[in-house]
């Protein structure tokens, strides 16, 4: 396989959602009109709290600087696996799971931060320009490795960035981060580019105007774990992808929003209780990991203050027993739980998880802790990062005999 480094240098910026009457005009240039900024790298994700937008240079001239506007600090470059040395024409990607043991665990492994924006098309990996000699280094043996210049592919091997790099630092331990599934259902869809004006007016609508409130008085507390706002739209070197709720896709034109043939609707993911920031590495793979080597496709958006994925709504699953640890720190009555502090009562049975959607605590193997969500969807973690996921039981204080694992 190859990996290119694209030409685009990319910013990464919050906006606030009180203020997006100030970016609605340079939002539609580069939503509708991009030739005329020469924009070539461009999305726009609204989440609850905000937009998160990532654009190149030349599109990032268009946003006025305002109170309104948190831009991070550093310039990103953009990475693009490609298998025998261009993407198959038509395919919908797979998701972060391909790249996930050969790309984003040896990046976490060497302490380089990464940023995923995953596309119908394609999957991007975003790192800082800063870290490129670190992932050249980390890479190349796994890869031959090309940067676009002037848009030709030029080889790029060790030697070229070897006065540039620094051995790195050994990565901290990852931290752990709360997870949220909420009940909406998701699709991920493209749009031919000249039938885009088709479905403007649509988008318009959707991304600016479609609040029960104002934008600007919206809060994020008011979301209930049930569902969730959530709309991405990219356009990246002519090709366009866009994430909706499945709800909102039935306000489109059926015949202009094209999606795989089976039309498989997929279930969020998000990652993190308070904003992540970027210098933390390895969230993308303690998630992309389990999933990967379960062969679980995956869609992954990185956004300004958290990290999303979005797996197959009907993802297969394997049962497997409990270790023998397991039943030890079960028959003690320790079994330590992300978010919650306090006594608690040992499980009935050494091997139960047990489904209580309203209160804590819930139990799992030794060293792990259960983050359980709605709808009897649970969420195992480990010192690793994500170790199982899994549907149970309903009803509260109902127990599943065995750990469903990835």
């Amino acid at each position: 396989m190859d990996l290119h480094i694209l030409e685009h240098r990319v910013r990464v910026l919050s906006l606030a959602r009180r203020g997006l009457w100030l970016y609605t005009h340079p939002l539609l240039k580069l939503l509708f009109l991009p030739q005329r900024c020469r924009c070539k790298f461009f999305s726009l994700t609204e989440t609850p709290e905000d937009y998160t937008v990532m654009l190149d240079e030349e599109g990032f001239k268009e946003l006025p600087p305002s109170e309104f506007m948190q831009v991070a600090d550093s310039t990103w470059l953009v990475l693009s696996v490609v298998s025998n040395g261009r993407e198959p024409p038509g395919c919908q990607a797979t998701g972060v799971t391909k790249i996930a043991r050969s790309v984003i665990a040896p990046l976490a492994e060497h302490h380089v931060s990464v940023l995923m924006l995953s596309t119908y098309q394609t999957d991007f990996i975003l790192v800082r320009e800063r870290d490129l000699p670190v992932v050249i280094h980390t890479l190349a043996g796994e890869f031959d490795i090309y940067k676009e210049e002037s848009g030709e592919c030029v080889p790029v091997t060790c030697d070229d960035v070897s006065n540039g790099f620094l051995k790195p630092k050994p990565a901290a331990s990852p931290t752990l981060h709360p997870v949220q599934s909420p009940q909406t259902r998701f699709c991920v869809l493209t749009v031919a580019p000249d039938t885009l004006p088709a479905i403007a007016t649509m988008l318009i609508d959707v991304l600016f105007y479609s609040h029960s409130s104002p934008p600007w008085e919206s809060a994020t507390s008011s979301q209930d774990l049930d569902s969730i706002t959530f709309f991405s739209f990219s356009l990246i070197e002519g090709y366009i992808s866009i994430v909706m709720d499945a709800e909102t896709q039935k306000r489109f034109p059926s015949d202009l929003l094209l999606t795989s043939s089976t039309g498989e609707l997929w279930r969020m993911v998000r990652i993190g209780g308070q904003p992540l920031g970027f210098d933390e590495c390895g969230i993308v793979a303690q998630i992309a990991e389990p999933l990967a080597a379960a062969d679980i496709s995956a869609y992954y958006i990185s956004t300004f203050n958290f990290d999303h994925a979005l797996v197959p709504r009907r993802a297969s699953l394997r049962s497997s027993s409990c270790c023998s640890s397991g039943r030890r720190a079960a028959d003690s009555g320790h079994c330590p739980h992300a978010g919650w502090q306090g006594e608690v009562s040992p499980p009935p049975q050494p091997y139960s998880l047990i489904f209580d959607l309203n209160d804590p605590p819930a139990w799992g193997r030794a060293g792990h802790s259960i983050a359980p969500s709605v709808l009897g969807m649970w969420w195992l973690w480990g010192h690793g990062g994500l170790v199982a996921v899994g549907t149970g039981p309903q009803e509260r204080g109902q127990s599943l005999g065995a750990i469903l694992s990835l």
